[in-house]
């Protein structure tokens, strides 16, 4: 839904921690970015496990789990429309549940989306999560970084400013004309209201198709 309705990108959304969540005045700030994971094998090498190095079960990480944003487009305050305001709400009340339940095995990290046991989740559980709902949903398959465009072109569509839309998505100054024009899509019924509109200024309004009956008696 973060993706959804504010376009985020997937390192951002899962980069989220609760200190950048502020339910209170509805908004969140992004900062960070999560990174996906990279493993080195830990098994010896005299005796190899046979894995990949990512399924070893004495795998090492060798990459960090988050990096700062570098740009300031990047590193941005989001405001939270109230539904989703509602829905972390319940999402921190369930995660601290969690944690109660799971007790020493809990892993704290402070991440808005974690793992079961806690601790960052895995951008690769995320996409085949993302994959499940489409499926359940029953509609066409899609990229999870598809959510973005359409989350630029609803904004388009409820009339928000450019510099405001940049923002929200975070566009630098110098590229957001040409993000623009990669991400928003004009759907066909905006088109043809345009059409209409340039119709009704040149040309005037149509007629009405309905003449009432006592109109044309009088004619």
């Amino acid at each position: 839904m973060l993706a959804l309705a504010l376009g985020l990108r997937q390192g951002e959304t899962l980069g989220l921690r609760w200190v950048d969540v502020d339910l209170e005045h509805e908004y969140l700030k992004l900062r960070r970015n999560r990174l996906r994971p990279k493993y080195e094998h830990g098994c010896k090498e005299a005796d190899p496990c046979g894995r990949k190095a990512g399924y070893c079960l004495d795998r090492k990480q060798v990459r960090r789990e988050t990096k700062n944003t570098k740009s300031r487009a990047g590193r941005r305050a989001v405001p939270l429309p109230r539904p989703l305001v509602v829905m972390l709400g319940k999402h921190k009340e369930a995660q601290a549940l969690e944690r109660k339940t799971a007790g020493n095995l809990w892993t704290e990290s402070d991440y808005v989306f974690t793992k079961p046991l806690g601790g960052p989740l895995s951008p690769n559980t995320d996409y085949h999560d993302w994959k499940k709902l489409l499926d359940d949903a029953g509609v066409r398959d899609g990229r999870l970084h598809d959510v973005r465009h359409t989350a630029a072109t609803v904004l388009m569509l409820l009339g928000i400013p450019d510099r405001v839309i940049d923002q929200i998505m975070g566009w630098e100054a110098g590229t957001s004309s040409r993000m623009r024009a990669r991400y928003l899509h004009v759907p066909d019924a905006m088109l043809k209201e345009v059409a209409q509109k340039l119709a009704d200024a040149i040309w005037g309004p149509a007629p009405s198709a309905h003449v009432d009956k006592d109109q044309n008696n009088e004619g």
